[in-house]
Formats: C-alpha cells, structure tokens, sequence
C-alpha cells in the first residue's frame, strides 16, 4: 500500500516535467512535422511552407515574435494537458486503491503479553538493589582532574548480610601489585558509596568477602545449586565495563568439573551458563527466577559459554573463612600481570571455528584474558588473546604450570605464544 501511494506521488511530480523535457526539444527541432532522409514523412504544401519558414522574407519583430511562439507555446500546452493527464490518473488510482481491502495488524491477541511474560525484569528489579559496583583504586596515583585516586580496574558483588557483608571474587578485589596502595570504593545503584575492606578470600575458589560499614542494607536471599537442571532460566547482574547494574539473561547449559576446564586443583562443580558475562560481571550474583542467588560470575571463555562458582561452594566458604583474613591469606609471589585461563581441545575447536586465523598447530595451552597495563606481562610482548602453548621448554597443559615456573625465584618465564597464525617466542622477568 505504501509503495503504491508514492507511485502515486512521484507520477504527479516527474510526469509533467518528464514530457515537457522530452516532447519540447522534440517539437523545437521539428522532429513532429519532417524527416531528415529524402522520402518526406508528411509531403504536403502546409508543411514545406513551415519548414522553410525561416527562409521567408519577414520583418525582423515579426519574426522574432513568431519563433518565439513557435518555440515555447508547445511546451506550455504540452504541459497543460500532461496535468489533466495526471489528474486522471490519479483520479483512477484512487478508485483501484479503495477497492482493496485494508490491511491492519491484529492486536488483540498480544494484549497483555508484557505483564504475563515480564519475568526477567521482576527478577532484575527485585534483585538490582543489593547488586554493587566494585572499583579497585590506587591511593598512590592521583587523577589531576578530581582529586581522587586513580581507577585501576571494577567488578561486581552482592550484598548477603544487611550489616554490610558482600560476596564477590578474589581476583576482583586482589591486586598484588598494589597490595597495601589498594583501595575499595563500593557502589550501590541508589547511588550511594562506601569505602570497602577485604575480609575473607579464597584465592583457590577465587571467592572473597568485602566488608562495608552500614545497616539495613538490601540482600540477596542465597539459594541451592545442586537442584539446578540444564535449560533453567538464569539472570546475570553486574557491572560490565563499568556499566553498572547490567542484566543479561540465559539458560544454565550444563554442570562442569573444573578438571574438563583444566583447573586440576580447584575441585569445582562450574556452572555453564549462555547468559553473556563480560570484563566486569566478574563477582556479580546469577539468579534464578525466584530471585536467589544460584552462583557467582566467574569467567567468559566464549560468547555464549560462560562459568559461575555454585552457591553451594560459596556457602562452604563462608562457613568456613569466619576465622581468616585477607592480610594473612596473601602470600609472597612473583607477579607478570595477566589473567589467564587453561583451554582444552573442544573450546580450541571452538575458537577455531569462530577465529578463522587461529593456527592448526595449537591442541592445548592457556589463553590469556586479560593483560594489567604497565605489567612484567605488557612489557615483555603479551597480549590479550594470545596462547601459551610452552614454558621454559615445557608443553602447557594447564594454568597450574605457569603459576608453577612463578614459583621458580629469580628465573624468567620463556613462553612459546600463538598469536593468530604467528608462533612468537616471548620472555617475561616477572617482579619479585
């Protein structure tokens, strides 16, 4: 119907124009009256008379009026009757289009439907308000512009107790290249913020507790895991790239043993979930449509495949940290700055498929996620997407064996990297 309308409109704008620019210059040029080949199209005294009329004797005013009608009185007559032409046409057009039968979308059946099936954003506004931002800060760094301590990299966690205990990662709020520089700024989406004290971590279980100091603050209700079935609903809040307070949604795709991810020593039931995880969900809750906490944003490892620590591990943690503190807990160790990840033969496969560049001669190794600015890592040619296939001669299977050549005082780390097609031998002096 659309099209037909500005059919319609553009036939009464080009058509008058159209025939005035082709049927006037036509006329000019006596195309209408006489052909050019010897045989005469319309042989009769009228028409040799006007084609030798400029031959004719004539007054030189008289003459020009007469050209001057010649040339330009046929052009405006065109154009008259090419628009009673046109009103015609549209005139019919009119009638055929009110002879077809309106076309109208049928709402009757969607009434409602947001209500009924709103259950995503039921679970996110009951939820959102115990989400929080988490901000690592250094005190030593000063941003000139405000005054305050430069950011040095955020995450997520929620509030279980309402005396201001919250769950999150240790990655999220440990930095051993800050140590005792780091500062936590906590945020709510009300938009209220508190200063952040690591109480408990669990660099095994990669689980940590911050304490804020506040009362009557909204929880999250901690639910089971072990109930859990593949194809469960789920939703993920977090703070991705520090947009706070972001929900993406999914489905729990499978149960999986830390040992299928390469993570020999964690002892970890993972769940694998599509709900997309980004830099920065890290420490967020996922939850079920009850609006309980079912785990904790862990790891991406592919859009559409991604990793939380089940709430039951967490309550095991919790149970169990009352007595232990973040400042006993960090140990000594050598540091290169990277965040890294084991992947085995199906996720390569999948890598592959979706990175086209990806070399065939990469079976196992460990990905590197991420890499901290100004770091051992940065400085000796690490990037983020790189793939670590060999250590100091030795062929990496697991994450285990880089955090193993650490271990190894005073020695620097020859990595074997993968980048795309490229094989890149890297070495790294990791800060005592």
């Amino acid at each position: 119907m659309n099209f037909l309308r500005k059919l319609r409109t553009l036939d009464l704008n080009v058509t008058p124009i159209c025939l005035t620019l082709f049927v006037g210059p036509i006329r000019c040029r006596k195309q209408w009256f006489y052909s050019k080949s010897p045989k005469r199209r319309f042989p009769n005294a009228t028409l040799n008379r006007f084609r030798n009329f400029e031959s004719e004797d004539l007054p030189h005013s008289r003459r020009d009026k007469t050209l001057l009608a010649r040339r330009f009185v046929p052009g405006f007559l065109i154009i008259c009757a090419s628009g009673l032409i046109a009103q015609k046409i549209q005139y019919f057009k009119e009638k055929f289009l009110s002879l077809l039968p309106p076309v109208l979308a049928d709402y009757s059946n969607l009434t409602g439907r947001r209500t009924e099936y709103g259950f995503i954003a039921d679970v996110a506004n009951v939820s959102a308000p115990a989400v929080v931002y988490i901000e690592i800060r250094d005190k030593k760094r000063i941003d000139y512009y405000t005054g305050q301590p430069t950011p040095i990299s955020n995450g997520s966690g929620f509030v279980i107790e309402p005396n201001g205990l919250i769950l999150t990662n240790a990655h999220v709020v440990i930095d051993n290249n800050l140590k005792n520089n780091m500062s936590i700024l906590i945020k709510f989406v009300d938009g209220r913020t508190f200063e952040g004290n690591v109480e408990c971590t669990d660099t095994l279980s990669d689980l940590a507790t911050v304490r804020i100091s506040g009362s009557n603050l909204p929880t999250l209700q901690l639910g089971h895991s072990s109930s859990l079935k593949p194809g469960e609903w789920v939703v993920a809040l977090g703070s991705p790239l520090a947009l706070s307070n972001t929900v993406t949604c999914g489905i729990i795709s499978a149960h999986r043993k830390s040992e299928e991810l390469g993570l020999m020593k964690k002892q970890i039931v993972y769940l694998q979930t599509d709900a997309s995880i980004n830099q920065g969900n890290s420490g967020g809750p996922l939850l079920n449509l009850d609006g309980e906490a079912i785990g904790i944003n862990s790891m991406k490892i592919l859009p559409g495949i991604s990793f939380a620590i089940p709430i039951d591990h967490a309550r095991n943690f919790l149970q169990t940290s009352t007595g232990q503190k973040y400042a006993q807990s960090s140990k000594s160790s050598r540091y290169i700055g990277i965040t890294m990840m084991t992947i085995t033969e199906p996720m390569i496969a999948e890598l592959r498929r979706r990175q086209l560049s990806l070399s065939e001669k990469v079976r196992e190794g460990v990905l590197v996620w991420k890499v901290v600015p100004h770091s051992p890592g940065e400085s000796g040619g690490l990037h983020p997407g790189d793939i670590i296939t060999h250590v100091n001669g030795v062929e990496v299977k697991s994450s285990v064996q880089i955090y193993e050549a650490l271990a190894e005082k005073g020695k620097p780390l020859d990595l074997v990297v993968y980048r795309g097609q490229k094989e890149l031998k890297i070495l790294v002096k990791p800060d005592e």
